[in-house]
């Protein structure tokens, strides 16, 4: 037969499946995991209507609550402007260091779909050149059979 490996052969070539996602949730920081954490909620219509919502409170009491109780009275608003700077100064980087590991553990995903497809065309490969065998080693037995008849 042209060089075919045999299942053991293959068997011993094969490595094992990595566990990408494993890899990758253990290779992150404590900090790295509360970024990512805080990019996979920070996207989501649940934290937008809780920003909406609290903005409308914010903006709702100190423009209709009792005067004598508003905090941050009409027109200025400015300590809502200054806290919304401030949240948007300090996601900003964090969702986007949270892209940037969501990013790596999608290259290991990547890379590890390759290994898996490389294994299994050489598999495939063996496969066929056993099956070729095979239709060599029949049309040879239908030959003799045709000799003897």
């Amino acid at each position: 037969m042209k060089n075919v490996p045999s299942l053991q052969e293959l068997k011993a070539q094969h490595k094992p499946i990595r566990r990408v996602n494993q890899e990758h949730k253990q290779s992150l920081s404590k900090l790295e995991r509360l970024a990512v954490w805080i990019t996979d909620h920070v996207g989501t219509m649940g934290f937008f209507l809780i920003i909406f919502s609290w903005t409308l409170l914010w903006l709702g009491w100190n423009s209709l609550g009792p005067k004598s109780a508003r905090f941050d009275p009409y027109p200025a608003f400015v300590l809502w402007l200054f806290i919304s700077n401030m949240i948007q100064i300090f996601l900003m980087p964090l969702l986007m260091i949270g892209q940037n590991l969501q990013s790596r553990h999608a290259e290991l995903r990547a890379e590890a779909d390759y290994e898996v497809n490389v294994h299994a065309e050489k598999e495939i490969e063996t496969i066929l050149m056993h099956l070729e065998h095979q239709n060599d080693q029949l049309l040879t037995i239908e030959k003799r059979i045709a000799e003897r008849q």
